[in-house]
């Protein structure tokens, strides 16, 4: 089962921002954030249909009722971003879940995500990680197309579209925090690789709608509002974002080239592999970790392969 390491402890990471670990594969790996104002509050990812238990234990734990939850916000709708969107909302009766509009049919009706993901996992691991999608009311769907507004409690959060990792991505700016909401747009960056408080970020590939171009124009959206802190589902709060920008976009470029330098090898899949593996191990060392290998093993053993899944995707796109 998914969910026996158990999780970190809630984090306050910003003003009234909180990071809750929603406990899929293991500690310290997929986040989600409860944000407060003047006794309203949102949720920002869901985590999985497991992770519902623990979000309400925080919200109990910080005294806020079930029905002074305003939001529940998928960043997009990856399964461990929105699968338990629909098992949350049915705890928060006043909540209105906020979704980009290419990923709110699925929100209404997630068969096709669930098949999807069984297909590619096996039923036995799907429901080991996810169990179920609930779907959600389509009465209480807001879609937010780029440069939507909305507040609670006198909180502004604006939504940016920004597509690259997944066509249906938003990122949500916090005006009160200077932060952004990055689900996976800012890519992965584990507090287990910060080195003297320095962070090191790379991008995620998911399979399948990896758009490198349009990732660097989403970036630029971004650092237009020149944020100060990043809160990234993969996992926790960053800062230095002008340092960690820079080597997110070298990650995005060098991602689509191992793509592009590969697309005729004659075993494509295991030279995107090397290759990636390789770079990483070279980051992990430039970066200071004393035990690159082990790093690798331990904390990117799966982003390496959903990375590598990713690449395919994007070469069978250019066929």
């Amino acid at each position: 089962m998914a969910y026996e390491i158990g999780h970190l402890p809630p984090l306050q990471v910003g003003d009234g921002v909180f990071r809750i670990d929603s406990g899929l594969h293991r500690a310290g790996m997929v986040a989600c954030y409860l944000v407060e104002a003047n006794g309203r509050a949102a949720l920002v990812d869901s985590g999985t249909w497991h992770s519902v238990p623990h979000i309400l234990e925080v919200l109990e734990a910080r005294s806020i009722p079930r029905e002074a939850v305003d939001y529940v916000i998928p960043t997009h709708i990856h399964l461990d971003h929105a699968g338990g969107a629909g098992a949350l909302m049915r705890e928060l009766p006043n909540a209105k879940l906020i979704i980009h509009p290419f990923g709110a049919k699925h929100m209404v009706d997630p068969g096709r995500i669930s098949q999807a993901a069984i297909a590619v996992y096996g039923e036995a691991r799907f429901r080991g990680d996810y169990h179920e999608i609930v779907a959600v009311d389509p009465a209480r769907i807001v879609e937010a197309p780029d440069r939507f507004e909305t507040d609670f409690g006198g909180r502004k959060l604006t939504f940016i579209d920004t597509p690259g990792h997944a066509g249906h991505h938003f990122c949500v700016w916090d005006e009160r925090s200077r932060g952004f909401f990055t689900g996976d747009t800012f890519g992965i960056s584990y507090r287990e690789t910060d080195i003297d408080g320095r962070a090191l970020v790379f991008p995620t590939t998911t399979p399948v709608q990896f758009k490198p171009e349009r990732w660097l124009e989403s970036l630029d959206k971004l650092e237009a509002f020149e944020p100060a802190t990043m809160y990234l589902t993969h996992f926790g709060a960053v800062r230095e974002v002008p340092r960690l920008m820079d080597d997110l976009r070298e990650g995005i470029r060098v991602h689509h080239a191992v793509a592009a330098e590969t697309l005729d090898a004659d075993d494509a899949e295991a030279e995107i592999r090397a290759r990636l593996r390789e770079w990483f191990m070279e980051r992990l060392k430039a970066h200071g970790i004393e035990s690159p290998e082990q790093a690798m093993e331990r904390l990117l053993a799966i982003d390496l392969e959903l990375n590598t899944q990713g690449l395919l995707a994007w070469q069978a796109r250019q066929v």
